[in-house]
């Protein structure tokens, strides 16, 4: 049996005997092995399945130059793997004498931030290693202990205050600054240990909680690739239906290896395509597994009964509108496979790992089919221009005008102020009554969210499937390949965010929203409106997203994240926290210790704009009685004011603070009110 054939098995069986063949010397290339356990990490997924490929990755048992050639790699693996992931690549990491400072810096904020204890722990000892082995002063490392003092474990927090107090001298005032502004978040007998040597105070004040700001995280780099299949020997079975990117890379090989090398692209899908297959008696195909079965099989053995490609598409109230789009895009290749016109290369391949697409990229293909005479398939057209990013060089925008063909004027006017812009909203509804104002009295706590998208003027083909009014229902069916849609509309993530919102609340009968779907839509480019602050809102709240204690949320890493990078909706973030409160099932208490957690990690500011938005919605208007969560909420309000050094008056809160009476409710108002002159 090959090299390769012993990976495929392995892998598909998870033996550990096969596994131990494949790491065997001479059996098959380790380059090729570590890059394919790293790009697997990258790429994510579910814990048993990257559980295998650690296995792998450390029966390999990679040299420390093989481990120095892919440190990069590594240290993007920090901040977000799963723990067993990123304990392996810092483990790896540390046998490293050759990291740069800088890197080493941003590295262990990374870890210091996450909330395993574990991992905090071993942050911990290589910030000790690093700052020893600092050529000159360790201020670089004073903002990644500041966050060890926000630990929850008080073992850990007295680690880091022994950290502080030995490595003193190392610290110039700047960094003994980071040091002092974060004295807050330590409990008052640690901090006085490190008052006595590096000053500043730790009096308790009962309306800031003894809360001391510490900076935003930076914002972290994006993704700079999107790396495709080199080898044709890649090109095994279809990827999971999770594996948006590895789904490209199949679809974008298969395009190129068809003109490449047709021959042995037959001869590596024959192995795929032995079975016998089930495709010709099923009425229609919904899965994009079938139409690339259906595409290998046309390539290994042509078949003629398969009929036209388009009447094998589910119907469009059977499918949501991004799934629909993306089998429009295999159904074009098919029907081109079968007739022969197949381009080169297909237009619409990411340059990015977010979905984006390089408009000078995008230039380049359309001048090569111009130059060959490539017949432009149209959903791939569509989806190339979609995955272009809002901004487009104004260089770039003039190659573009160059371009002859009619998928090159579409491209050229696209780039040059013609993107269409849809107009969104969304939608509270309870059975048939929808909600008009933000205060309207609920009437129950089970609302259903209903998505509008409009565009202002009509064409743009398929896209108005994309860009209009999404079907609402929950209906089976509906959801599927949900976490490819922030791929499909990389610069939309709005109207993203929107076609999510019928999975969001209720999950019983329907695919649910997870949380990486919130970490794509953030990251994705785009104004962020309703739908965005809805989905974060909710993972602030909900609390299955929860890691417990006083370490963050997925909710809460994101609008830090997005804080640190200056695009949070924090206004808007508030209300629909309200609108949650008001209209379903959850509770201040969530909201409360979401939004501070934030503001222990250097959101502080950005809080107090989310409180000021949810108090304009959540205290009660005309005719509603204050309630207890109301008077709580304007004494969070209050501390979060203070965090923030927040002045200007809440007319919401004015408005409370100027009525007659002694009531706990009108007296937090005042005290929030004479806090804010």
């Amino acid at each position: 049996m090959s090299g390769w054939e012993v990976v495929e098995e392995a892998i598909a069986t998870r033996d550990a005997v096969k596994i131990a063949e494949i790491v065997r010397p001479g059996m098959i290339d380790r380059e090729l092995l570590l890059d394919g356990c790293l790009r697997r990490f990258l790429r994510g997924g579910q814990v048993a399945d990257l559980r295998f490929f650690a296995r792998l990755h450390e029966l390999v048992e990679p040299a420390h130059a093989e481990v120095a050639a892919r440190a990069h790699d590594y240290l993007r693996l920090l901040p977000a793997a799963p723990p067993a992931v990123a304990e392996l690549a810092l483990r790896h990491l540390r046998r490293l004498d050759t990291l740069d400072p800088a890197d080493v810096a941003e590295a262990l904020q990374a870890l210091l931030f996450r909330p395993e204890r574990k991992l905090v722990a071993i942050g911990l000892s290589w910030l000790d290693q690093a700052v020893r082995d600092a050529a000159d002063d360790a201020d670089d490392y004073a903002p990644a202990l500041a966050y060890a003092f926000a630990c929850d474990a008080p073992d850990l927090q007295e680690r880091a205050v022994r950290l502080a107090l030995k490595h003193a001298a190392r610290f110039t005032s700047v960094g003994a600054e980071v040091i002092r502004d974060a004295l807050g978040l330590l409990p008052p007998d640690l901090g006085e240990q490190l008052v006595l040597v590096y000053g500043g105070e730790v009096a308790a004040d009962e309306d800031d909680d003894c809360f001391m700001p510490v900076p935003l995280p930076a914002s972290p780099q994006e993704d700079a690739g999107f790396p495709l299949i080199g080898d044709i020997r890649e090109l095994g079975a279809f990827p999971e239906r999770e594996d948006w990117r590895g789904a490209e890379r199949w679809l974008e090989g298969f395009v190129r290896f068809c003109t490449d090398d047709r021959d042995l692209l037959r001869s590596v899908l024959a192995r795929w395509t032995s079975w016998p297959t089930r495709l010709d008696v099923q009425p229609e195909w919904r899965y994009l597994d079938q139409w690339s079965e259906a595409m290998a099989r046309q390539i290994v053995t042509p078949e003629t009964w398969l009929g036209r490609s388009s009447s094998l598409l589910p119907s469009p109230v059977r499918v949501s509108p991004p799934h629909l789009f993306l089998l429009r895009r295999w159904a074009e290749v098919h029907a081109a496979l079968r007739a022969g016109t197949l381009p080169p290369y297909l237009l619409a391949t990411p340059t990015s790992g977010t979905g984006h697409l390089d408009p000078g990229v995008l230039v380049d293909r359309l001048e090569g089919y111009e130059r060959t005479g490539a017949k432009v398939m149209d959903a791939d057209l569509w989806q190339a221009l979609l995955r272009l990013p809002r901004s487009v060089a104004p260089e770039v925008a003039a190659r573009a005008s160059g371009l002859t063909s009619a998928a090159g004027v579409t491209a050229a006017r696209w780039m040059n102020g013609g993107r269409p812009v849809p107009v969104t909203a969304v939608e509270w509804t309870r059975g048939s009554t929808t909600y008009t104002g933000d205060r309207e009295p609920a009437g129950g706590k089970h609302p259903d969210l209903v998505p509008r998208i409009a565009l202002p003027y009509g064409g743009f083909g398929p896209l108005r499937d994309l860009l209009d009014d999404p079907d609402a229902s929950r209906r089976d069916g509906h959801g599927v390949y949900l976490p490819w849609w922030p791929a499909v509309l990389p610069s939309d993530r709005e109207a993203v965010a929107l076609h999510c919102l019928p999975f969001l609340l209720y999950h019983w009968n329907a695919p649910g929203v997870e949380p990486d779907m919130l970490w794509a839509l953030a990251r994705n480019g785009g104004p962020a409106g309703e739908g965005i602050a809805l989905l974060l809102a909710y993972f602030l709240v909900e609390r299955d997203s929860w890691a417990g204690g006083k370490q963050p949320n997925e909710g809460v890493r994101v609008l830090v994240e997005m804080a640190a990078r200056g695009d949070l909706p924090a206004a808007e973030l508030g209300r629909q926290l309200a609108l949650l409160l008001r209209r379903a099932w959850y509770k201040l208490s969530a909201v409360v210790e979401s939004l501070e957690s934030a503001a222990r990690h250097g959101a502080h500011r950005e809080v107090w704009e989310v409180v000021a938005g949810f108090l304009d919605v959540y205290l009660p208007g005309p005719g509603e009685r204050a309630r207890t969560a109301h008077t709580q909420a304007l004494g969070f309000a209050l501390r979060a004011a203070s965090w923030a050094g927040a002045r200007g008056e809440l007319p919401c809160v004015a408005e409370i603070a100027r009525r007659k009476g002694s009531s706990g409710f009108v007296r937090e108002a005042r005290r929030l009110h004479t806090r804010l002159a």
